[in-house]
């Protein structure tokens, strides 16, 4: 039995030394492709067969050759004798490891759990022994910070989670991988491994509220807008796909812009501060992802004041009853407007509204331009002026003003202020003194004369 070392160089030989005969003229080796039998002539020895390999061998093709010699004397006919050759053939670590796919592709879910196994790769090796013992590592052209994510078995192959994995932060990995032997010198192949990761909804949208308008006036017209909205969902597919929609009842709307996920906060009707100053607007985001995620965003709006409302006095007319003899100056009553709108635009002034037909009937009323108290510049005579009306303005302070007019009817109360006066009969100095004549012996109930009086007052 013979051992030769895979890859001996061609002509090496391999020497019997049981093989000497010396009777033997000549040898012959069955036939064969990897070697060939050269005779020796050693003289006193005689001839010695030489085996010589004349193709490299392969263990991984053949790791035992069986080759049949002749040993032939020189006789005739010539005697034979058989001797069986076996070769085991040495491995040599000529074989790198071979993966076992052409292409690693896997998908793995971001967030999955530490030590989850993200693929099993496998390298075999046609040599054997150590030459055939394979080992797994990382290139060293992998990122370094991807070995704070993934490991790998150097024994198994089997690759593992060991960090967190974030599809936000990145989609997908390209890991190389080393398959080694443990031959010396080793050698080695490498494959390239696709990681894609399966993105999970794990992100609520967020909302950004820009150029926003806490302050909108009553007047705006519809459309006008309020505040820039943009949402985002760091997602992808219907994860990523949000939905905006604002709560109910309120007169606004999203109108979406030519952007990618940018909405206009708009009005959609006309605002009215008096009926409602404050909106309280409540913006949801909403993914499309099983189950879905949201978040709401909370944006206060105040309509502010415009001057679109008119004073309006509390009775419309007024009618007021005013005793004679008042003193000048002071206080009769009193009209009262009020204004819905706030501010300067709700402080109203009062007025008497003259003009040249009434100027000089009412000329001695006025009004107290801040609190609506109505004066009278002289003492009211019944005897004199009995009724009179006015009209009062009520102004607010907007600009432009706006104002309205109320009607102010007075009566004025008689009082006892007058004596009676006698018409007749008449003195000639004026007074109610007079003579009169009657008959004698007239009978009772006789009519002596007729006594005129009169008194201003009434009732």
């Amino acid at each position: 039995m013979f051992v030769i070392a895979e890859g001996t160089v061609v002509g090496n030989s391999a020497r019997d030394p049981d093989g000497g005969i010396f009777s033997v003229q000549r040898y012959k080796l069955s036939p064969n492709e990897h070697f060939r039998l050269e005779v020796k002539d050693t003289g006193e020895d005689g001839k010695i067969p030489v085996l010589i390999v004349q193709k490299s061998l392969d263990r991984e093709i053949a790791a035992r050759h069986t080759l049949v010699l002749t040993a032939l004397d020189g006789g005739k006919p010539p005697k034979s004798s058989e001797t069986y050759i076996v070769v085991n053939v040495l491995d040599a670590n000529d074989n790198a490891p071979v993966f076992s796919k052409d292409v690693y592709s896997v998908m793995l879910e971001e967030n999955c759990p530490l030590g989850t196994t993200v693929v099993k790769i496998n390298a075999t090796d046609l040599d054997s022994e150590r030459n055939g013992e394979v080992v797994y590592s990382f290139s060293n052209s992998v990122n370094r910070k991807f070995f704070k994510l993934f490991e790998i078995n150097p024994s198994t192959g089997e690759i593992t989670v060991k960090g967190l994995i974030d599809y936000e932060e990145r989609e997908k990995y390209q890991l190389e991988i080393e398959a080694s032997d443990k031959g010396l010198p080793p050698l080695s192949a490498q494959k390239s491994i696709t990681i894609k990761i399966i993105d999970l909804n794990d992100n609520a949208p967020e909302i950004e509220i820009t150029s926003f308008s806490r302050l909108i006036p009553e007047d705006s017209p519809p459309g006008t807008t309020v505040a820039l909205i943009s949402v985002n969902d760091l997602d992808s597919g219907l994860n990523g796909k949000v939905i905006c929609r604002l709560n109910d009842n309120i007169p606004f709307n999203l109108s979406p812009s030519l952007q990618d996920k940018m909405y206009s906060l708009v009005t959609k009707s006309l605002l009215d501060r008096e009926k409602q100053s404050h909106y309280v607007i409540i913006v949801t985001a909403m993914d499309a992802g099983q189950p879905s995620r949201s978040c709401e965003k909370t944006i206060a709006v105040v309509v502010s004041d415009v001057n679109d409302n008119h004073p309006e006095f509390y009775l419309s007319p007024y009618t007021f009853y005013v005793t004679e003899g008042n003193n000048p100056g002071a206080s009769l009553f009193s009209v009262k407007a009020f204004d819905s709108d706030e501010n300067s635009n709700a402080i109203v002034s009062y007025q008497i509204l003259r003009d040249s037909r009434q100027d000089s009937m009412v000329s001695f009323i006025n009004v107290n331009s801040e609190i609506g108290d109505i004066v009278s510049l002289k003492s009211l005579d019944f005897e004199t002026l009995k009724t009179f009306r006015f009209q009062v303005v009520a102004s607010d302070s907007g600009t432009p003003s706006l104002s309205s007019n109320v009607t102010v009817n007075v009566f004025v109360l008689d009082q006892n202020d007058n004596a009676p006066v006698i018409l007749y009969p008449v003195s000639s100095n004026g007074s109610a003194e007079g003579v009169e004549e009657i008959p004698r012996n007239v009978n009772a109930g006789h009519l002596v004369t007729k006594v005129r009086a009169y008194d201003a007052d009434i009732g």
